[in-house]
């Protein structure tokens, strides 16, 4: 359960990051709606992502991996169709929020022990 929220943080923390960074997204300033929209986000990776990587596997082979980004992107337009403290306006603030997701999302996760 700890994991879980720590988890749950962590989305929030790098959804967050993203919004300051890239200028076409905007996330509430409300804590209570961001850790909804880090929720949503954490859903949609855990039930809709592996599904749509191996539908796409093949582009995934081709692309070398970059068709990952795109999924990301559309996840992370799709959080935003979801939920209401988060505003993407067009599918390129969503790749480069996508990217900066990943990037953070990895970084804090690395301060994290698996057992």
């Amino acid at each position: 359960m700890m994991k879980l929220i720590i988890r749950l943080l962590i989305n929030a923390v790098a959804l967050w990051v993203a919004a300051q960074i890239v200028s076409g997204i905007t996330l509430s300033d409300s804590l209570a709606q961001v850790l909804i929209v880090a929720l949503v986000f954490g859903i949609i990776n855990a039930l809709i992502k592996p599904i749509v990587k191996v539908l796409s596997f093949p582009l995934i082979i081709v692309t070398l991996g970059l068709f990952t980004l795109v999924i990301n992107a559309f996840l992370l337009l799709l959080t935003d169709w979801l939920s209401i403290g988060l505003q993407i306006d067009g599918f390129w603030p969503a790749v480069l929020g996508a990217i900066i997701v990943s990037v953070v999302s990895w970084f804090l996760s690395q301060f994290l022990n698996d057992d």
